[in-house]
């Protein structure tokens, strides 16, 4: 999308997943499994059992790579918007997700946890030459302030804008939705 407004787009990983393996993952008996990443939604999926009561996604990107049904699906992407309209009380709850996860559903719900996976920093010496970094996570944010701090940033939403604020970036902008195409028009404003 960026390329196709005139950008130039030099992609850069800044993290790795690692996936946790802690064998087959159980959904009976919990009444809501919640997952706040397609990346978690995506493993998730490779190791469960059972068909889960309900599912809530935190936004569209992580209900599509869920690959079956999905009761909930906030209007604000956030874990604040999910528990705004997951109905309560939501019994037992699992939450499935990154290690080092921002806790709050988990906590607020009472839910059991499985890790997943978790986000390693790719410790790069130097960046290519750039005046804007995208990030679109809170682990991209820090493993890039770990390298960079020069370069104005354009986040994905207000967890990954917090972290990179946290780290002393300068968030130029941020995605009104947390996809590619909240990203794109997201640049594009913060170019004008």
């Amino acid at each position: 999308m960026l390329e196709t407004a005139g950008f130039e787009v030099v992609i850069e990983p800044l993290v790795v997943i690692e996936p946790i393996d802690g064998g087959p993952v159980d959904l009976h008996g919990y009444d809501w499994l919640v997952l706040t990443s397609a990346t978690g939604a995506r493993l998730l999926r490779q190791r469960v059992r059972g068909e889960a009561s309900r599912v809530a996604a935190i936004g569209a990107a992580t209900a599509a790579a869920w690959t079956g049904p999905v009761d909930l699906v906030p209007a604000v992407a956030t874990q604040e918007g999910l528990l705004a309209e997951l109905p309560q009380p939501a019994g037992r709850v699992l939450f499935a997700g990154a290690e080092g996860a921002r806790p709050l559903l988990a906590a607020t719900l009472g839910a059991d946890v499985v890790v997943l996976y978790r986000t390693v920093p790719i410790r790069a010496a130097t960046l290519p030459p750039a005046r804007l970094a995208v990030l679109a996570s809170p682990s991209a944010a820090r493993a890039l302030a770990a390298v960079e701090r020069g370069l104005a940033v354009v986040s994905i939403g207000p967890e990954t804008s917090r972290a990179a604020r946290e780290q002393g970036l300068d968030v130029v902008a941020e995605a009104a939705t947390p996809d590619a195409d909240g990203l794109a028009a997201a640049v594009l404003a913060a170019a004008r």
